[in-house]
């Protein structure tokens, strides 16, 4: 009977583990700070919209509005908000970068 209520408690404890929550702050809707030193997660209500209403905003920072198939330098500055903009000038991505 010892070896039944020893594998008993093995089960509950896998069971219990089972249950267990991820890391404290692994949410899908945490920004990482270092990551959106530019601001973009506060400009995600942009996605869909024209891309000429960026026009309308002020920015502390370096910004760019990128239309569709257009050339850009290709030099990586955290501190840049990007608004990339598809075929039809919608904006399709705001990012650091």
């Amino acid at each position: 009977m010892k070896q039944y209520g020893k594998a008993a408690l093995v089960m509950a404890l896998f069971t219990l583990a089972a249950c267990q929550h991820g890391q404290k702050g692994a949410d899908a809707s945490a920004v990482d700070p270092d990551a959106d030193r530019c601001g973009a997660s506060g400009y995600q209500s942009y996605v869909g919209k024209p891309l000429s209403a960026v026009n309308s905003l002020r920015f502390d920072h370096p910004v760019r509005a990128i239309p569709y198939n257009s050339a850009v330098t290709m030099d990586f500055n955290l501190n840049r908000l990007n608004f990339l903009g598809d075929k039809n000038d919608v904006i399709t991505r705001v990012y650091c970068g």
